[in-house]
């Protein structure tokens, strides 16, 4: 095959990574890791955040932010409303300098349940009775007014996604739902893509079936070898990590996925074994920074998961699973892969989140980020849940937070040091039980000068600008 252009980023860890605690003694002792402003340390990075008078999201010393979008306020350029429940967004130039922004909506069941679903827009349904989808918005590089318009509809739970080399978006279904369960026509559980630069390459949505039918969450593409990996955000049993390998002969580029038939190339999932080659159950079995799993591959039986989910489909002991395996991100010739959490559905140690790196090169899934569990969902410093990920091109890793307290953006830098970026200050709730909506949507712009993400609910999109360094 003839594999697209490479991408490239700088890494985020050169080293094995750092173990997080989640109260703020530990933080602030643990080696290489220093809590945020409120242990009265003055943390690594940007700084303390401030306090915004706007009640949004405080930001360090000379950082602002820009609404772009916000459900319900907002009009697309057909005069409807911006959908709601913004997630996982890709950043691409656009026309005359600008951004385009594609923004997943992950909205679940029949439309009547949300005020603000998609618009179904003439030509661009797969499902009309469904809600999600992804908008497009564009970005002028003056600053002038944003505009926004759909690029697909009629999907369901759009959660996360990539961006491909060729420049395109693989929007992703969190669900698994029937045509008939749920309220829903069609069948659910797909990746579909969304091109910026040709609303008519989008025309009658075509699910990507070769990719398989589950609860997908994000999706990358190796651009040397043209594997495309995918995470699975389920439980009961746990997710799976799976690799896609094209056909041979297979040329990538806008477009041709979605021309495959339904079972083309070979649909796996991972299997881990420890230094001693002992089988791994589960990614919670992991209990520190630097542990190395040697990974190969398992084929999938039933892509398509007519009778039996897929991560259901393989005997005890056949494949490794991890708990909520969310965000993913290509870099340093590798994908960057979030399992937000463990708890009791899983069989080894609890965490607040791990982040691991997958090496195609050498086979191996390295731990790099481990989040250990606290106490205190408010507690100050309590960093939990990543979820949405990507890599700043001025170093480290850019993560948003899907936890229970506080929703943050923070850092993880190369030294293995972390600090907060952001912190949504939107109190959904009330003084005595505070609840903030979760970040989603973290990208940087093409040309690495404005990072964007989203507060999900109530339905924000931001930019964020500022004095980035190293």
């Amino acid at each position: 095959m003839n594999p697209p252009r490479p991408i490239s980023r700088r890494s985020f860890v050169g080293r094995s990574g750092v173990a997080l605690l989640g109260s703020v003694g530990v933080l602030a002792s643990a080696p290489g890791a220093l809590a945020c402003e409120h242990a009265g340390v003055r943390a690594p990075g940007y700084g303390p955040l401030l306090a915004d008078p706007e009640g949004l999201i405080s930001l360090p010393e000379g950082f602002a932010y820009r609404v772009l979008t916000r459900a319900g306020h907002t009009t697309l350029t057909t005069g409807e409303p911006t959908p709601s429940h913004h997630d996982g967004a890709g950043a691409f130039e656009g026309p005359g300098g600008s951004v385009l922004l594609v923004g997943n909506h992950e909205l679940d069941g029949p439309r009547s349940n949300w005020r603000h679903p998609v618009p179904l827009a003439d030509g661009l349904v797969y499902d009309p009775a469904a809600s999600g989808g992804c908008t497009v918005v564009e970005i002028p590089p003056d600053g002038g007014p944003v505009t926004e318009w759909v690029g697909i509809a009629g999907t369901s739970t759009n959660c996360a996604g990539g961006t491909t080399p060729w420049g395109t978006w693989l929007t992703c279904e969190e669900t698994a739902d029937r045509a008939g369960e749920n309220g829903m026509t069609a069948d659910h559980g797909y990746v579909f893509e969304v091109d910026p630069l040709n609303a008519a390459a989008g025309r009658d949505p075509r699910p990507i079936k070769a990719l398989g039918r589950f609860e997908h969450e994000a999706a990358v593409v190796d651009p040397t070898a043209g594997h495309l990996y995918l995470t699975e955000d389920a439980s009961g049993p746990n997710g799976l990590f799976y690799r896609w390998t094209p056909p041979r002969g297979f040329v990538h580029g806008p477009g041709a996925l979605r021309g495959l038939p339904d079972d083309a190339g070979t649909l796996q999932a991972f299997r881990c074994t420890d230094a001693e080659g002992r089988f791994v159950d589960d990614l919670s079995r992991a209990t520190g920074t630097g542990t190395v799993y040697d990974v190969t591959w398992v084929d999938v039986p039933d892509r398509d998961a007519r009778s039996t989910p897929i991560r259901e489909q393989f005997d005890e002991g056949r494949v490794t699973r991890g708990r909520k395996l969310e965000g993913m991100w290509w870099c340093d010739e590798g994908a960057y892969v979030v399992s937000s959490y463990a708890r009791d559905e899983s069989p080894g140690a609890p965490h607040d989140g791990q982040v691991w790196l997958y090496d195609p090169g050498r086979h191996t899934f390295t731990l790099k980020v481990l989040l250990g569990t606290g106490a205190d969902p408010l507690a100050p410093g309590r960093t939990d849940g990543p979820d949405n990920i990507t890599v700043s091109p001025h170093g480290g890793l850019v993560v948003a937070e899907d936890g229970e307290g506080h929703q943050q953006l923070f850092v993880a830098d190369e030294e293995g040091r972390t600090f907060p970026l952001a912190r949504n200050e939107l109190n959904l709730g009330t003084p005595e039980r505070p609840s903030y909506g979760e970040f989603a949507g973290v990208t940087f712009s093409p040309d690495g000068t404005t990072l964007y993400a989203a507060i999900q609910d109530p339905g924000i999109l931001l930019s964020i600008t500022g004095p980035w360094r190293r």
